[in-house]
């Protein structure tokens, strides 16, 4: 069997960049177990139909995590603009414990109007 492909030549080069996105939410446990390993929920606002999933950043100083989201925006698509709060997605990572006492976590949230960044932090004790 037989199947014909065509493709454009116009734009091999498919134009995207990456783009922290602000978490809304968060869904984390009170508290972990020493050993364990825990899924945490996050939600945001997709802006557009170019913005795709791509990943999470972490910075990580001793038991305190920075957490970033990251999509992929595909430039030079044509996508719909969606109003803000209007798509919603979930994305998670696992977290092991590997370490005792509290453990940090500073969830970026975009940027306030003087270009500091904003983060909701939680702080989760460790029990053994």
């Amino acid at each position: 069997m037989f199947s014909l492909f065509s493709c454009s030549l116009e734009n091999d080069n498919p134009s995207f960049s990456n783009e922290a996105i602000p978490i809304e939410s968060v869904t984390i446990p009170e508290e972990f177990q020493f050993g364990q390993v825990y899924q945490i929920d996050v939600t945001y606002f997709k802006p557009s139909g170019c913005h795709v999933f791509n990943g999470f950043l972490f910075e990580n100083n001793a038991n305190e995590r920075t957490i970033i989201l990251v999509n992929t925006v595909h430039d030079d698509l044509d996508c719909e603009t969606y109003a803000f709060g209007t798509n919603e997605v979930e994305a998670s990572f696992n977290y092991q414990v590997n370490d005792v006492g509290i453990h940090t976590f500073k969830f970026w949230q975009g940027k306030d109007d003087n270009g500091n960044d904003l983060y909701y932090i939680v702080d989760v004790p460790v029990i053994e």
